[in-house]
């Protein structure tokens, strides 16, 4: 009897260490998968860290001001000049008529050397640059040309390729040829050498050009830039042939520096007149004809001129000329 209650007490204490062992698996089973379905996915912080790098740089940049905008300025392209009209002299000629202005899109050996800033004054020919060409020769006969200057008494002169021509801008300029061979000259713009006298070409006139190389040669390599040279006397001015109170061309003759702007006192203020390609600035109604005049050098030089008297192809001296650079 004893033996069967002994039983039957050890029977259920080991169906309760049964129960109690199943039961503590079950709930330890709970508590690692509670724990593992917590747990972020590895692979998911990696894929984040990036991101949250970038976002984070990002956030320490200033924000773009839509003023900052890409310097896209290029050299300004030639433009066509308006027609001298009659009586006016005749762009020179060239020797060199197989050669051809540059077309390709890559630099050209002939481009300028640019400065980082430039003055709104300057054309294509400013100080300190020095530009690379040819040099041609031509027959200048009394000196004469599309600048309209009239014979010249100094031939050492040249005429300028249209794009560095640049509408007459050029006239009037004195620059520095140097050839290869360490011969150099200056010569004064006075005309102008139209296609096909490429960018950078200068056709000089006989005298000009025996300076640096026999005649004969015809055509040699150079570099030219910009001088202000030590000129004597003073600037001119020339009303031209038929200029009145109603409509009149002004010119500057004689001035050290490339003129940059030409103005005459009207009742309104100062205006600016148009430059032709033959070197004359043109008031179409008169107004300022007989007046006042402002000359302004590339180097933003002014110089006020007064008492020039309306009277056509007569030179009159100025008594004033531009600072020396």
């Amino acid at each position: 009897m004893h033996e069967t209650r002994r039983a039957a007490r050890q029977r259920r204490r080991r169906r309760g260490l049964v129960v109690g062992t199943t039961t503590g698996l079950a709930v330890t089973g709970l508590l690692v998968c509670l724990v593992m379905t917590m747990q972020a996915d590895p692979r998911e912080d990696a894929g984040r860290a990036p991101a949250t790098a970038v976002a984070d740089a990002q956030t320490g940049l200033p924000p773009a001001s839509p003023d900052d905008k890409p310097d896209t300025a290029s050299p300004p392209a030639p433009s066509t000049s308006p027609s001298a009209g009659a009586g006016t002299p005749a762009p020179s000629g060239t020797t060199s008529r197989t050669a051809s202005p540059t077309t390709s899109a890559a630099p050209s050996p002939t481009s300028p050397k640019r400065p980082a800033a430039t003055s709104p004054l300057t054309g294509r020919i400013r100080p300190e640059v020095t530009h690379q060409g040819v040099a041609t020769v031509y027959q200048a006969g009394d000196g004469d040309g599309a600048c309209s200057y009239g014979p010249s008494g100094d031939m050492m002169i040249a005429a300028m390729n249209t794009t560095d021509y640049e509408t007459s801008k050029a006239c009037g300029a004195h620059v520095l040829v140097r050839a290869e061979n360490g011969a150099s000259v200056t010569v004064r713009i006075t005309n102008e050498c139209p296609l096909p006298c490429a960018p950078g070409q200068l056709d000089l006139s006989e005298q000009a050009f025996a300076e640096l190389a026999p005649v004969s040669t015809g055509r040699i390599p150079i570099t030219w830039s910009l001088v202000s040279p030590d000129t004597p006397g003073t600037i001119s001015i020339r009303y031209k042939t038929g200029s009145s109170p109603y409509w009149c061309g002004i010119q500057a003759i004689g001035h050290r520096n490339p003129l940059a702007r030409l103005e005459v006192r009207t009742s309104g203020g100062w205006r600016r007149l148009a430059r032709t390609d033959y070197n004359y600035f043109l008031s179409p109604d008169g107004s300022g004809c007989g007046g006042a005049i402002r000359l302004t050098d590339i180097h933003g030089e002014r110089l006020t001129v007064d008492g020039i008297a309306l009277r056509p192809e007569v030179v009159q001296s100025t008594r004033v000329q531009f600072t020396r650079h």
